[in-house]
């Protein structure tokens, strides 16, 4: 028997299990990094593209990936949050996680079932694709049949992305010099002294109870 020879076919072998294992974990590191799948149920709605999930008794805080809603206090804002609410409040749903944002929200995906909500909602024309943080150019197709159908936000006259939306009331408020108020404790229209003050608290308060009907105009009694 040649031991020698017993000896290279034995390390050549080792050698092939070693160069699978680094094969494997190199392909493991390379794929995209998920963290987490949370499963809970959906105790609260904050707005169209953020809500809160009850997953082993905590509560954690979700914001859609790869969608933008209107903002509350911006037209169509309160029907988008219906919409989703709708579709998921008080049930059970997955939520791939693929990243964390700077308020601590978990951001990501979420299914009920084999439903994907994050395309529903921009397929219902209720969310534009977030360009900036989109990964998933198919759902650029879905929204664009949603314009074209004239579905949800698109049935209105000239729809405003949320991003632009969030940019034009940041600059009106250094504008008109407002950069340091502050948001009060007033909670209805009765409690507003003008328009003037009754816009600030719609548009930076986020105060979406003082327009009922979504048309982007608070107590329309004083702004009307």
């Amino acid at each position: 028997m040649n031991l020698d020879g017993a000896g290279v076919v034995c390390v050549a072998n080792v050698c092939k299990i070693l160069m699978r294992i680094l094969l494997s974990l190199f392909i493991f590191l390379a794929l995209p990094a998920f963290a987490d799948r949370l499963t809970g149920k959906v105790v609260s709605i904050t707005d169209g593209d953020t809500i809160v999930l009850l997953v082993d008794r905590k509560q954690i805080k979700i914001r859609l990936a790869e969608i933008d809603t209107p903002e509350r206090g911006q037209p169509w804002g309160n029907r988008a949050k219906q919409a989703i609410s709708e579709r998921i409040f008080r049930k059970t749903v997955s939520v791939d996680v693929s990243d964390t944002d700077r308020y601590g929200r978990s951001i990501g995906k979420i299914w009920l079932d084999d439903r994907d909500i994050n395309r529903e909602l921009v397929a219902g024309g209720h969310a534009w694709v977030y360009r900036q943080y989109m990964s998933d150019r198919t759902l650029l197709k879905d929204e664009s049949e949603a314009r074209e159908a004239g579905l949800g936000l698109w049935s209105l006259p000239s729809p405003i992305s949320p991003w632009d939306w969030r940019r034009g009331a940041r600059s009106a408020r250094v504008a008109s010099g407002k950069a340091d108020e502050q948001c009060g404790s007033k909670r209805y229209c009765r409690e507003m002294t003008s328009c003037k003050e009754a816009k600030f608290y719609l548009q930076e308060c986020g105060l979406a109870r003082l327009d009922g009907d979504s048309d982007g105009v608070p107590c329309e009694s004083i702004c009307r």
